[in-house]
């Protein structure tokens, strides 16, 4: 093949390598008729150098725990991703390349999260990939500092990361990048590929800050290759100094050309969403001499080029198992929890830890879930936490606790600040690493704030875990801007994300268990910020029954009417069930702190809970009622919220928005009339 070759630092077999990603990617876009070709064309070059020469990783086993991380931030750009992992010998054939965007294949249009084959997080939503990149650097420095011994470095993988002009200007980003210069995170390498263009056009449209003056203004380290993205010399120099680098993240701005090469569409909006042609795929593969009439070509020395990585990469496990063998020989009890973590094995047994609530006392169950970490944290150092400047609320800081900062990097408290939206992203990149788990807190209200970084781990099956305080009116003075009521509802329509609304302390304590033995759905525990009572549970249903979702607290084998409640309203429905037995109705409380775990419940048991025979129904929450009709049935009746909340003290809030003792009466009475 005629190939020209520029003096760029690359060889003509470098070369090659390039116009074979760049092809492979255009090609794949063309034939499922939908993608983002430009960006894969204007990076080829950077991700083949960085994959070739720097980036460490093993094929034949994607999750080798002290792999370099690699994020393809922006997303959109999938085929450079998928054709890197081609070439370089991961679980991915041509076939996936050409089945592109279809049913499942392993080649959707922006990456999941599998990391089997070789895509860590899910990206696609601009600003998430790099954020979550945030805190999958903080877990290697933390993990570094944990496990690393003199002469034993068995954890210093670094992270890696594609980003672009959209991932930029999204907030979250910024949020994100501002405390990963706060913290120092030296093994955070970003390439940002600036290539001024977006969807509507020239960046210069909505985006004209100096993006390196910003960058250097978080802390980070900037290094500006200019050029058109091909001068592989000075971004390899790039790529050395920012590895060297021991203070700082770093930010390469690398100038490039989106659709590089295309005679007609370089440089336009139109090569950043939409095939390119096959027409101009013709002239762009005559111009680089190339066989215009052939698609999907792989070039046999580019293969057997590529495919080094596999040789390559089998030996740089082979050396960090041997170095491991002779740290587990000089320290087995770290080793083995290096093992068990890698397994997905606890390293306690929950239930000889949590604590055990008395009776007859009234606590917040965001108390409960203080003193619930307070009991369990110490035995769980690969458990991370944190909360977003409100530490003293949501009680999310145990005791022995210290601050996860640039200097101190054996700290498991990350001080988040008042980035909820960089919080959400960063948890999950923490949780993506495979050894750490982590759990952030914030007001219930601001969840909005978190819901796309809540999503992309349920999406992605991130165990992180949500510490939601303040869940209701019951915040009181702080008035309806802090009164969450639509928040639980809207929690609960994202799939595969369990939505605990705990009764009391010890519900709160099984919530945790559960949250904490979960290894691929993400957990949001909803707290109060008020006192409720702690429950008897030898005179009620025991706490345990949590694991089922919902659960008979108390009530008649043949009730009347069924009184169904979550969190706080629980102690309501069971004054009202007294006051109802005391007048001679029989009834049934229902807790129902998660409902996602009594659906995954049988039939049968669901049957016993909710009897279809009875269909006088009171459904108490202090929410809205979406959501409720399901357990309620048609003939049932809501007590709750409708409207936003007031400020005023939380019983005066209750009081006024009728969520009473003496309202649930009076609806199960008329629920058992009609």
């Amino acid at each position: 093949m005629n190939v020209s070759v520029k003096n760029l630092g690359l060889s003509e077999l470098d070369e090659l390598c390039i116009q074979t990603i760049r092809f492979l990617s255009v090609d794949a876009i063309q034939k499922a008729n939908s993608g983002h070709p430009g960006m894969p064309m204007g990076m080829a070059p950077a991700g083949y150098v960085l994959w070739s020469r720097h980036l460490r990783y093993n094929p034949a086993n994607p999750q080798w725990p002290n792999r370099d991380r690699f994020v393809l931030s922006a997303g959109h750009g999938s085929m450079l991703l998928y054709s890197l992992l081609y070439l370089n010998g991961y679980d991915m054939s041509l076939e996936d390349l050409k089945n592109f965007r279809q049913w499942d294949s392993k080649t959707p249009g922006h990456p999941e999260c599998e990391q089997k084959h070789g895509v860590e997080v899910t990206t696609g939503p601009l600003g998430q990939g790099i954020s979550n990149a945030v805190g999958m650097a903080i877990a290697s420095k933390y993990l570094a500092s944990h496990f690393n011994r003199d002469g034993f470095s068995v954890i210093d993988y670094s992270i890696y990361v594609i980003a672009g002009d959209g991932d930029l200007e999204e907030g979250v980003s910024a949020e994100a990048s501002s405390l990963a210069g706060h913290l120092g995170l030296d093994n955070l390498i970003v390439i940002y590929d600036d290539n001024h263009i977006t969807i509507d056009g020239e960046t210069e449209l909505a985006f004209t800050e100096d993006v390196a003056r910003r960058y250097k203004a978080y802390g980070w380290r900037v290094i500006e290759v200019p050029g058109d993205g091909n001068d592989m010399g000075a971004f390899e120099k790039a790529l050395k100094k920012a590895k060297r680098e021991k203070n700082c993240p770093t930010l390469i701005k690398l100038r490039t050309h989106i659709a590089y090469g295309s005679p007609n569409k370089q440089d336009t909006a139109g090569a950043h969403g939409s095939p390119l042609g096959e027409d101009e795929i013709k002239l762009i593969k005559k111009n680089f001499g190339w066989d215009p009439e052939r698609s999907f070509v792989v070039p046999d020395e580019v293969l057997a080029h590529t495919r080094k990585a596999v040789d390559k990469g089998k030996r740089a496990e082979r050396k960090w198992n041997k170095v491991f063998e002779k740290y587990a020989e000089s320290y087995p009890e770290l080793a083995q929890e290096f093992r068990d973590a890698a397994e997905g094995k606890l390293s306690v047994n929950l239930d000889e830890v949590l604590p055990k609530f008395e009776a007859g006392g009234s606590i917040a169950t965001r108390k409960a879930s203080g003193k619930v970490l307070d009991a369990v944290m110490p035995h769980m150092p690969l458990v991370l936490g944190g909360s977003a400047d409100l530490t003293p609320s949501n009680l999310t800081r145990f005791n022995g606790a210290e601050d996860f900062q640039k200097s101190n990097r054996g700290g498991r408290y990350i001080r988040f600040g008042i980035r909820e939206h960089a919080m959400g992203a960063i948890l999950n990149g923490i949780s993506a690493s495979g050894l750490t788990r982590a759990y952030g807190g914030t007001f219930l209200v601001f969840s909005d704030y978190m819901r796309p970084s809540i999503r992309l781990s349920a999406l992605s099956k991130h165990p992180t875990i949500f510490v939601f305080t303040h869940d209701s009116i019951g915040v009181g003075e702080d008035g309806p801007t802090h009164q969450p009521v639509e928040h639980v509802a809207a929690l609960r329509t994202i799939p595969d994300l369990l939505v605990f609304r705990p009764a009391d302390a010890n519900e709160t304590a099984q919530a945790w268990k559960i949250a904490l033995e979960q290894k691929d759905l993400p957990v949001a525990l909803c707290l109060t910020r008020q006192g409720l009572p702690v429950l008897d549970q030898s005179k009620y249903g025991s706490a345990v029954n949590l694991t089922k979702g919902a659960y008979v607290l108390a009530g008649a084998d043949k009730p009347d009417v069924l009184l169904l409640a979550t969190g706080s309203e629980v102690s309501v429905a069971l004054a009202a069930y007294e006051k109802l037995q005391a007048e001679g109705l029989s009834s049934r409380v229902i807790s129902m702190p998660c409902w996602e775990l009594f659906e995954k419940q049988p039939q049968e048991y669901k049957a016993s809970v909710l009897p279809a025979n009875v269909k006088a129904r009171v459904g108490i929450e202090a929410g809205v009622e979406h959501g409720w009709g399901k357990w309620l049935g048609s003939d049932g009746i809501f007590i709750g919220m409708s409207t936003f909340g007031a400020s005023a003290p939380a019983k005066v809030c209750f009081e006024k928005f009728g969520i009473t003792v003496e309202k649930v009466v009076e609806a199960a009475k008329k629920s058992i009339a009609s």
